[in-house]
């Protein structure tokens, strides 16, 4: 009867909640692969790239900061499952006093009292209805939890390190463009002014010269503060200042050469980190609740103490001193004022509160990865258009140069085609970071980055009973 009563529970079972998500994404190819087994190592091949999400794995005080959280949840698991187990304690006391009392016939007398004891003190409170077995439970699942959000941290990390350095390789690419485009335009003001000197231009064609350099200095000089910008964020993610090369890679060369399996919006309950942390939280809640139903039941407590006693020092280990006593208690709430009652109710809407936020995770997921989708797909439909443009106004920026060589139209022809060109080249190194930022954010909404596979991550996870 004993072993039967320790072993139950008045914790409600775990059922996970049904996705409240179609079955299917938008668009998307099923591919049998997880994405979670897609090491961010594997994913992203750039040596330059990877040498920055390695520091930041190791450095990044976000990072650092969700580690130790779950150190101070596994502490608290262990807390928790230490009080299944009894306490011993050794416990040594002196006392020394004089007390007053009053005889009849003879008047007050006082009397000196010493008493010395050394003892071992036990405790042990028996877990008949799972009360504490419940609070472990609770515990430890918060532990999970945490680590859940320790991974989902880092793979956050490495989608913002990839996005950061995709950015360095858009304004590495947008400001060679600016600096050809100056030389070219200082040329052409060059070749305005001397016309200009000799008779043969106008004075207006030499200032629409000067206009179309001005413009392209200023988009040199903004690429170069955007850079600034995007470094200083870069370092603040790295935990260290950023060294890169004066010339990045092109953003051809820094993008994930690999296929991503799409999958069924179903694989993300066992890929998301933040789902599967959220599914902690609902079952420490339902652990919580069993502990809170226990509570409306007696609790039995057995302490006890065995040792010495004596009212003088030297007396305490001389043979007959011997002392010791057991006090089994059995406590019945009978009036809380309701206490018990609206602790429960806590426990239940606690429960409440967590089922929600473990669908609303499932969606928010699963947006996340149709917004990826939906942007990917337009990203390079916009890419084909703005190649399709750029090549239209290339030819219209020749045939504006050679009319006006031949004089039959004004500068302001030329002029307008190529600020029209600049602005379009501009756009296209802009669309094409664009479009394998929607890669990594695909990648990341489909738990990847940081897989359980990691060695740091698989021991961080090893699990120990307390």
């Amino acid at each position: 009867m004993l072993a039967l009563l320790a072993g139950c529970s008045f914790a409600p079972d775990h059922v996970r909640p049904a996705a409240p998500i179609p079955a299917n994404y938008p668009s998307g190819t099923v591919n049998e692969r997880s994405v979670a087994a897609i090491g961010w190592q594997d994913f992203f091949r750039e040596a330059g790239l990877r040498e920055l999400i390695s520091d930041a794995l190791a450095n990044n005080r976000d990072l650092r900061i969700a580690t130790a959280r779950v150190a101070e949840a596994r502490a608290a698991w262990r807390i928790e499952g230490a009080a299944l187990y009894p306490t011993l304690d050794a416990v040594g006391t002196g006392t020394r006093g004089r007390s007053l009392f009053n005889l009849p016939g003879i008047g007050p007398q006082t009397i000196d009292i010493r008493q010395m004891s050394a003892q071992m003190s036990a405790g042990w409170e028996i877990d008949f209805w799972g009360r504490l077995r419940n609070l472990r439970d609770a515990g430890r699942e918060q532990y999970l939890s945490s680590e859940e959000a320790r991974r989902a941290v880092a793979t956050d990390l490495v989608a913002q390190v990839a996005n950061g350095y995709l950015l360095e390789c858009e304004y590495g690419e947008r400001a060679a463009l600016a600096r050809r485009t100056i030389q070219t335009r200082e040329e052409a003001l060059r070749i305005m002014r001397r016309r200009y000197e000799v008779g043969s231009g106008s004075k207006l064609d030499m200032t629409q010269a000067q206009t179309l350099l001005a413009q392209a200095r200023n988009a040199l000089h903004a690429l170069d503060q955007d850079r600034e910008v995007n470094r200083n964020a870069l370092a603040l993610l790295v935990g260290r200042p950023v060294q890169i090369a004066p010339e990045p890679p092109h953003l051809a060369a820094a993008a994930p050469s690999m296929v991503l399996p799409i999958g069924l919006p179903s694989d993300l309950l066992l890929d998301r980190p933040d789902i599967i942390g959220a599914e902690h939280r609902l079952k420490a809640a339902n652990a919580n609740i069993g502990a809170a139903r226990s509570a409306f039941l007696p609790n039995i407590n057995l302490t006890g103490a065995y040792g010495t006693a004596s009212s003088e020092l030297d007396g305490l280990f001389r043979g007959g001193s011997e002392a010791w006593t057991f006090t089994p208690t059995i406590t019945l709430p009978i009036f809380t004022a309701g206490r018990l009652k609206r602790t429960l109710d806590v426990a239940l809407a606690r429960r409440d509160l967590a089922v929600a936020e473990y669908e609303q995770t499932i969606q928010r997921a699963f947006r996340d990865v149709s917004d990826a989708l939906v942007r990917r797909r337009q990203l390079t439909l916009q890419i084909e258009t703005t190649r399709e443009m750029l090549a239209a106004l290339t030819e219209r920026a020749r045939l504006a140069q050679l009319s006006f060589d031949n004089g039959r139209s004004s500068y302001l022809e030329v002029l307008d085609a190529q600020r029209d060109l600049f602005e379009t080249e501009q756009a296209l190194v802009q669309l094409r970071r664009a479009e394998l930022a929607s890669v990594v954010a695909l990648y990341s909404a489909l738990g990847g980055g940081f897989s359980y596979q990691d060695a740091s991550t698989t021991a961080a996870r090893r699990i120990v009973n307390p």
